[in-house]
């Protein structure tokens, strides 16, 4: 029995207790009120066991209740995850799932309000004289360092990263404010620590400087533990920003202004691409702004508070030369500082230009392979890396000789001056401070009054209290140093911050251009024909139709020069039945047609109309080279819709097998796996499996109107008839770009381009009618001339190969009467 007593009581024995005891007291409390009603003892056991019955239902009943919920929100959590879809909210919030551990998490997105952009516009597109930038981008002149540009693009930069004072960024800001406070209050009682226990050491006092150093223990503990929260919230901060700027810089760059498309092929503010500014130049931003809080905030504070303790120790003499010692050291090192923040600037775009190579390898790499431009690519790719890697090197020879000056200054020259500071009081006691000197005073007068013995001991803890005291001031002057040395290599920090702002800048600014379509000519003078500070023309968005009128077909250039005219004034309808084939030569324009009507390009004259909406009763474009999204193959049929979207619009999965049977495409979710699948669907899929997926978008979205750019070029043209036949059943009318003559009989209008001696010209017919048997006609007779000149041309060609008889019989000859001389030639040697 004794070995069974030391076992812990198992979980139905505690819970049995736990309702014994709770079943006493409430029978107790029964009792108790029973005196003041009596009732039978019988009673009182029966409301006691009803009372505990009905809580504990009640409790389970909740806590089953939150298992439910919590256990539907996880099948919620992997179904979206699988699916690849969210939750979307009234608000135009997202809940979107991610893997975490062994289950998935929710993380709801909020949209930032067009208040919000038209409010920060101003600061990105019309920033003050002061800060010499114009059109919000800083020009090339203007060498990204520390002057009012910087200051200016900085302080617009933060108002996104911390939009209010209630923000969550705020109260990491705060929090890490009061842990850098700590740990400069923790530096003061260290220095005073170690002059005690080194005065304890000093004097053999064992037991104080045990208890010294068991002070000193516990202090450290509390000291790491507020080093690394310094460092952790410094990464949540860097964090904080980045989600902010990425989501702010997300909400400009995809948005119904087409940023994506005209920040790389109409503005060209940003180079070769936005990927090396959103990626790379963004999260470097982060780390030094959140990194420059504690770098610059807490030396701040060091030097305050140990500039006033040595002030305390060491009198108004120390105080002015620390004080001249660090303006002297500023003022060198900031002219004798290289331009960190321009080979910073220059090394970020470098980089995003090497990237940018790669990234077209990567694009383009079966018609690389299918020419073997291997080697060219090779050194094309090692060429790129070489620039890169030479201004690295330069910016690392420049840096070898600053630091050399940047260490010697800060750590040794003042740790020399440190020396020299904490000797006033022993070497010129009357320079120190004031408590120090009006000390010394009554114990001088009173020396020849007191004995022998007990003057050794005012001696030793003289000598006692000046060591406390030099080692205090050792530790406050090494800790002055620390901060001091962070503070000036802050300089080289805030020179290399200033080329991240710039670019960062740069790209929020060229997003809010391109956003709000901010093109204006150069002050005084008028714009370049045909640029983007010339466009006059409309684009009307809410016709049952697409129209244009006298419309000039325009390729632009990057702002701010001008484009190229492919077509002068075009204008034609299409209206709902009014099926369209544009038809012309290669560089004429037809896929231009379709980028204005999109508008991708600009309207630069006339007017454009086209349907309100995309998709579903409205306008929709399936482009020349097919776009496979990454995703399930549920979203390939879908897209640019969602799962959600799906389950919005109360579509089912049986509607899309029966959109992929009308393309041809029924077999394809058997094949992969299910709608489930996730693949690299641009390699599973061939080219005509490709371009029936985009029909089968088509037919999906049911559109009043379809731009269709050579969709069915790889379809075989028996399939290719039944596509076009099931989208006009449909009630899709087709605008069709295509140079097969075949696909008339699928339209009702044709629009010819690139007529004329200058390709400038358009031919607009009805199909059927006489001018367009007319135009027929005259191209047959034009084919009927040609074939009439067969016999003419086999007779030249017959004339070509007897002269080229002759030559090679003639050069044979000649070959012949020379090897003949070499071989008399070569008889006598042998």
């Amino acid at each position: 029995m004794a070995a069974q007593s030391t076992l812990r009581p198992s979980p139905t024995d505690r819970f049995s207790e736990l309702f014994d005891r709770f079943y006493e007291r409430l029978t107790a409390r029964l009792d108790r009120s029973q005196r003041r009603s009596p009732l039978s003892k019988r009673t009182t056991q029966l409301i006691a066991t009803l009372a505990l019955s009905l809580t504990l239902i009640s409790s389970g009943y909740g806590g089953y209740r939150l298992y439910r919920r919590r256990k539907t929100e996880r099948d919620l959590g992997r179904k979206l995850l699988r699916r690849n879809s969210a939750l979307l909210s009234k608000d135009g919030s997202r809940t979107i799932y991610v893997p975490y551990k062994d289950r998935t998490t929710g993380v709801t997105i909020h949209p930032t309000k067009n208040t919000t952009f038209d409010a920060h516009r101003r600061l990105f597109l019309n920033p003050p004289r002061e800060a010499r930038m114009e059109d919000g981008v800083p020009p090339a002149n203007i060498r990204p360092g520390l002057n009012m540009a910087f200051l200016y693009q900085f302080g617009a930069l933060m108002r996104i990263m911390i939009p209010r004072a209630s923000s969550k960024e705020s109260g990491l800001l705060l929090t890490h404010a009061i842990f850098l406070l700590l740990r400069t209050y923790l530096s003061l009682v260290v220095a005073r620590m170690d002059g005690e226990i080194v005065r304890d050491l000093v004097a053999g006092k064992g037991r104080a400087f045990l208890l010294g150093i068991g002070k000193w223990l516990s202090i450290g503990a509390i000291s790491s533990y507020t080093n690394s929260m310094i460092k952790f919230l410094q990464s949540k901060i860097s964090i904080a920003f980045r989600t902010r700027l990425t989501r702010y810089i997300h909400d400009l760059y995809l948005n119904n202004s087409l940023a994506y498309y005209k920040l790389h092929n109409l503005d060209g503010g940003v180079g070769h691409g936005a990927d090396q500014f959103i990626t790379q130049d963004l999260t470097l931003f982060c780390d030094s702004a959140a990194s420059l809080y504690s770098s610059l905030g807490k030396p701040l504070v060091d030097l305050v508070t140990f500039n006033f303790q040595l002030y305390q120790s060491l009198g108004p003499l120390a105080l002015s030369a620390l004080l001249i010692n660090y303006f002297a050291t500023a003022t060198l090192l900031r002219k004798l500082s290289p331009p960190f923040g321009k080979m910073k600037a220059v090394e970020g775009r470098k980089e995003g230009e090497f990237r940018a190579m790669h990234a077209r390898l990567i694009a383009n790499a079966e018609e690389v392979a299918f020419y073997a431009g291997g080697p060219t690519e090779h050194t094309l790719l090692d060429q790129g890396f070489r620039e890169l890697r030479k201004w690295m090197e330069s910016i690392y020879r420049i840096k070898v000789g600053y630091n050399m000056l940047e260490d010697f200054v800060l750590k040794y020259s003042w740790s020399a001056f440190g020396y020299l500071i904490t000797s006033i009081p022993v070497f010129l006691p009357t320079l120190g401070s004031l408590t120090e000197s009006s000390s010394t005073l009554p114990s001088l007068a009173l020396k020849s009054k007191v004995p022998p013995s007990a003057e050794s001991v005012e001696c030793s803890d003289r000598s006692g209290g000046r060591m406390k005291q030099f080692i205090t001031n050792k530790r406050l002057m090494l800790s002055l140093a620390d901060a001091g040395g962070r503070m000036m290599y802050s300089i080289k920090d805030l020179s290399e911050l200033a080329g991240y702002t710039s670019r960062v800048y740069t790209l929020i600014s060229t997003l809010h251009r391109v956003h709000a379509n901010a093109y204006y000519p150069p002050r005084g003078s008028y714009p370049d024909l045909f640029s983007l500070a010339d466009v006059q023309g409309t684009l009307h968005k809410g016709f049952d139709g697409v129209r244009l009128e006298n419309v000039p077909v325009v390729a632009p250039s990057l702002y701010p020069t001008s484009g190229e005219e492919l077509i002068d004034n075009l204008s034609f309808v299409v209206g709902p039945g009014d099926h369209l084939l544009i038809t012309g030569p290669n560089g004429a324009g037809k896929s231009a047609v379709s980028r204005i009507v999109a508008g991708l390009w600009p309207t630069y004259r006339g007017l454009t109309s086209r349907p309100r909406t995309a998709g579903q009763d409205g306008i929709m474009f399936l482009p020349q080279r097919p776009y496979l999204s990454p995703g399930t193959l549920r979203d390939q049929v879908i897209y640019p819709h969602t799962e959600a979207d799906m389950q919005a619009a109360g579509r089912r999965e049986s509607e899309l097998q029966a959109v992929l049977e009308q393309a041809r495409l029924g077999y394809i979710p058997e094949r992969e796996g299910g709608w489930d699948t996730r693949k690299m669907w641009k390699d599973v899929l061939s080219g005509g499996e490709k371009q029936r997926m985009g029909i089968a978008r088509l037919l999906y979205h049911e559109p009043r109107y379809a731009f269709v750019d050579e969709g069915t070029s790889a379809v075989s043209s028996d399939v290719e008839g039944l596509l076009y036949e099931t989208a006009k059943g449909k009630g899709i009318t087709l605008i069709t770009f295509s140079t097969r003559a075949s696909l008339k009989r699928y339209h009702s209008y044709t629009l010819t381009l690139g007529l004329g001696e200058e390709a400038n010209e358009y031919e607009f017919l009805r199909i059927g009618t006489a001018s367009e048997k007319d135009s027929v006609e005259k191209e047959l007779q034009e084919l009927r001339e040609r074939l009439s000149q067969v016999e003419q041309w086999k007779e030249r060609r017959k004339d070509i190969e007897e002269e080229l008889g002759k030559v090679w019989i003639a050069g044979g000859e000649e070959d012949a009467v020379g090897m003949g001389e070499e071989a008399d030639l070569d008889a006598p040697s042998r």
